[in-house]
């Protein structure tokens, strides 16, 4: 784990809040990516339970179909991308080229990504997504699952990955 560490501190975008759709950039400074890594337990599954809650109950309101939970692929590389952002204490889309590329290569028809940093609570980081154009435009994606990498580091501070795809 130490090595991953070591590996992912090089990261230079620094924000609060960021989303990204398959288009956009490709580093290559994460690693293991191609591999399923089955790193879904190490998520905070009540935050992100209450993320997808929030998330499914806004779409309803549009009769979008809700999103359904994908604790393999989509989860692993989640919580990959979030363990480099912490290392790096900032929040990116590093790399997300190749997060989108390894669902793709696994079925996937699309994909998207929410990033964010320092919300204490699923209602502030949904409503900091819900506020943007680029991120609402996400959670109101033609996308059928998702993937979380949501934690807390030392101090408290919570940093958020979120993949969409469509299956």
């Amino acid at each position: 784990m130490n090595l991953l560490k070591t590996c992912l501190l090089a990261v230079v975008l620094c924000c609060l809040t960021v989303s990204c759709s398959k288009d956009e950039g490709v580093d290559n400074q994460e690693t293991n990516l191609e591999a399923a890594l089955n790193l879904s337990k190490e998520t905070d599954w009540e935050m992100a339970n209450d993320v997808l809650f929030l998330i499914n109950e806004h779409r309803a309101t549009l009769n979008l179909s809700p999103i359904l939970v994908d604790r393999n692929l989509a989860t692993d590389h989640a919580v990959l991308h979030t363990q480099y952002m912490m290392a790096a204490d900032e929040i990116s889309h590093d790399n997300f080229g190749q997060r989108s590329q390894a669902l793709i290569q696994n079925g996937a028809q699309s994909v998207g990504e929410n990033v964010a940093l320092g919300y204490l609570s699923a209602e502030t980081v949904v409503n900091a997504w819900l506020q943007s154009e680029s991120h609402r435009d996400v959670i109101e994606g033609n996308y059928t699952h998702a993937g979380f990498g949501f934690f807390k580091d030392e101090r408290g501070t919570y940093y958020f990955t979120q993949l969409f795809y469509l299956q």
